[in-house]
């Protein structure tokens, strides 16, 4: 822990239902299970809707295992700071031994009962990813360097190769192709956030951009990762999984997505602090709608392919 000062809350009181779903992160979840469950239809291989429930469970019970372990381990820091100081730890409402003893058994329980509904590969990236979110990424990179969120936007990344992977046994270049979508998008995404919540990590001690290397230099990384990422999201539209309805929307949403990190960059810090971070709001707000259509439409054209309505002749590249 990062600060040897901070303790458990002197009064915990006893946790109802509602304090340990908090605990397991629901709003991440919901997202991690979508674009698992995208991953998962996407695949060329049929899957059994009784395994593909079980197996979409069980992605979502490692993610609140996720959750929950980072809870535990980033309580210090979630005290401090205002975006955090109300979760169940901080605010005594969960034991920081409970919270760690939920991790563990839903982590392990999740691992396995994916193994037995699905397959080893799809069992081994779901403990890679509660691993690396736990132990490389919340342990580590996110008080040991500016490059947290880059390295650790990997776990996040990983939910659709699970999925795939469910289906198939295997990995792919289409499963590759939306780890990459989201890998790439999350510095983005989690920059702005962190632009208007710079006092509080500044508070905390996370070493996020803007703490070390200021906002004039996270306003040049958003924009020059929104530039990467829009190249990598239309790249999925001459794949497998892609097609014209996802090429269509994947150029609108890049073109808006481009335009907002480029309205980021022309801006000053007394104009930010004047209008209470209004443009660094809207574009992280953006940006979570901006993923959850790309995986949307990806969904859109697998439901056209099992309707036999795909296009003849589209080029696909990979």
């Amino acid at each position: 822990m990062s600060d040897a000062s901070w303790s458990q809350p002197a009064t915990v009181h006893e946790a109802e239902f509602g304090d340990y779903v908090e605990l397991l992160k629901p709003r991440v979840m919901r997202l991690v299970v979508f674009t698992a469950f995208v991953g998962l239809v996407c695949a060329p291989v049929a899957v059994h809707p009784v395994i593909a429930f079980a197996a979409v469970l069980c992605i979502a019970v490692g993610a609140g295992a996720s959750g929950a372990l980072n809870m535990w381990w980033d309580s210090d820091i979630d005290a401090v700071m205002r975006r955090t100081m109300g979760r169940p730890i901080p605010s005594g409402r969960v034991a920081r031994d409970e919270a760690l003893a939920v991790g563990v058994v839903l982590a392990v329980f999740s691992v396995v009962m994916l193994a037995l509904f699905a397959n080893l590969v799809a069992a081994g990236l779901l403990a890679f990813t509660i691993f690396f979110y736990a132990v490389v990424y919340s342990m580590w990179l996110k008080r040991a360097t500016p490059q947290n969120i880059v390295i650790g936007g990997a776990a996040g990344a990983l939910p659709p190769m699970i999925g795939w992977a469910v289906a198939t046994g295997g990995v792919a270049a289409e499963s590759v192709a939306m780890f990459a979508l989201i890998f790439l998008w999350t510095p983005p995404h989690f920059w702005a956030l962190a632009l208007f919540r710079n006092d509080d990590y500044a508070r905390a001690g996370v070493p996020m951009l803007p703490v070390t290397d200021g906002p004039r230099v996270t306003r040049n990384h958003i924009l020059g990762y929104s530039l990467v990422l829009a190249a990598v999201a239309v790249a999925p539209a001459f794949s497998g999984i892609g097609g014209p309805v996802y090429l269509a929307g994947a150029l609108v949403l890049n073109a808006i997505f481009v335009a907002g990190a480029w309205r980021l960059w022309r801006r000053d810090e007394a104009a930010a602090k004047a209008d209470r971070f209004r443009v660094e709001r809207r574009f992280f707000g953006f940006s979570i709608l901006y993923l959850t259509l790309h995986f949307a439409l990806l969904l859109a054209e697998a439901a056209l392919r099992a309707l036999d309505l795909a296009p003849a002749g589209w080029p696909v590249l990979f």
